[in-house]
């Protein structure tokens, strides 16, 4: 069995016996006093290493917080990214073109003139998307701008029918009025 710490000091010469015998008083003397409650522990150091304990939990929350947000993040990510690949339209290379504003930038896209109409009334949405631009049915757009509403670049509301009580329902807007 290894020696105890006294027996060690005393071995390696750091201490006398006197001064051993002196340390082992004292501490006999202060456990008697701690028992009687006259003198209070010391418990400074407990408290330092429960308050240690307590912010390293708090700084461990934190953490996972942050992680599992930046998992759901990524999460939404994907599910944007899948909702647009799959439900696009195919690009189209027709010399009419679709014009709208995005970051104050007016930006283009080829259409045919039954993507126009269906942009106009709200049926298809553009979105953003690996650096261009693509056309999606709207079901698409609402779920993608639940997700991530930043993506969303032309959204338009749908129209309804015109009413009956309309004065302008005679009047039609002329199919050549483009900007």
């Amino acid at each position: 069995m290894g020696l105890s710490l006294r027996d060690q000091l005393l071995k390696a010469g750091l201490v006398n016996e006197k001064q051993a015998k002196q340390a082992g008083k004292q501490q006999q003397k202060q456990q008697r006093l701690e028992k009687k409650g006259q003198v209070e522990k010391d418990d400074s150091q407990r408290q330092a290493a429960l308050q240690a304990q307590a912010e390293k939990l708090a700084r461990d929350q934190e953490l996972n917080r942050q992680q599992k947000e930046k998992a759901e993040q990524k999460a939404r990510a994907a599910q944007v990214k899948q909702l647009i690949e799959t439900s696009r339209l195919p690009k189209l290379d027709v010399d009419d073109y679709y014009n709208f504003v995005d970051d104050k930038k007016v930006k283009r896209l080829s259409v045919n003139a039954l993507m126009r109409d269906k942009l106009s009334s709200g049926s298809l949405a553009i979105v953003r998307h690996g650096g261009g631009y693509e056309v999606i049915p709207r079901e698409a757009a609402l779920k993608v701008q639940e997700r991530d509403p930043r993506r969303i670049v032309l959204l338009n509301e749908r129209t309804a029918e015109p009413d009956a009580d309309d004065p302008y329902a005679a009047y039609q807007v002329p199919d050549d009025l483009m900007w």
